[in-house]
């Protein structure tokens, strides 16, 4: 990573690393999920920087309408500059700053897993749905289930010891449906779903994989020194070298958990 990119804030490395490599390919996917359709109104909880948003008013069309809301006023600022037509909100998922019956679909990528009050959030998306409103909440599957991030953990736990593997894996935490069945029994959903998609991770190199994952602020970031970064990029170009295809690109399977659901 440049010494630029290391000066830029978390929000833009998110945006500009992340976004192209996992979560631009599910803004579709979910919004398909939710069933959103032209002039729907559309509320993406834990926007970020707006892959999902976007996807959702490309359906929505100009008889729509979509807000973004989103905790971090940094990623809110890089969403602004994509769209001047959705309406980017900062608020917490746990008290949406959101009206009752409002939206047609709720729609959520990734972020779940980070809620403090997970059945609270979920509880508060339904309350702002419309009655026949439907909710569609990704996360990712678990770690195992990804083989490239499961090998990465792996050799973090043992390189630096099980608390830094642990924290790569905490965007994995709630990657079995059952936990998620009960989280959504907690909120008082009723007649919920959730279905298995599969994505992909895609980098331009084993480099440019690691160096995002130390970046990321929610994982990695912080975690490790100089020394130990150039100690796992070493030994990321053995482990990770099964997953290598053509000019150098690194591609794995990246399954995600879809929470489904509809307002009675």
């Amino acid at each position: 990573m440049t010494t630029l990119e290391k000066l830029r804030s978390p929000a833009e490395i998110y945006d500009t690393h992340f976004v192209p490599a996992l979560f631009a390919q599910w803004g579709p996917v979910v919004a398909a999920e939710a069933g959103v359709q032209k002039g729907d109104r559309v509320l993406d909880v834990a926007c970020g920087t707006g892959a999902l948003t976007l996807a959702a008013a490309e359906i929505a069309g100009p008889s729509g309408s979509v807000v973004g809301l989103d905790a971090n006023p940094e990623m809110l600022a890089v969403a602004r500059c994509k769209s001047a037509q959705i309406e980017w909100l900062e608020g917490s998922a746990g008290e949406l700053p959101l009206p009752d019956n409002s939206f047609d679909a709720v729609v959520s990528q990734f972020g779940l897993m980070f809620f403090d009050d997970k059945p609270k959030a979920l509880a508060e998306m339904m309350r702002v749905l419309k009655p026949g409103g439907r909710l569609a909440v990704a996360v990712c599957d678990a770690v195992e289930n990804s083989p490239g991030y499961g090998s990465f953990a792996l050799l973090l736990d043992r390189l630096f010891g099980k608390e830094v593997g642990d924290a790569f894996r905490a965007p994995f935490s709630l990657g079995d449906a059952g936990r998620l069945y009960e989280i959504c029994k907690e909120a008082g959903l009723a007649g919920v779903e959730v279905v298995q998609r599969n994505g992909k991770v895609r980098f331009k190199s084993i480099d440019a994989l690691v160096s995002t994952e130390r970046a990321c602020v929610w994982t990695l970031g912080g975690l490790l020194s100089d020394e130990q970064f150039e100690r796992l990029l070493a030994e990321s170009e053995t482990v990770l070298r099964p997953f290598v295809v053509d000019g150098g690109t690194i591609e794995f399977d990246m399954p995600s958990l879809i929470i489904k659901a509809r307002k009675s």
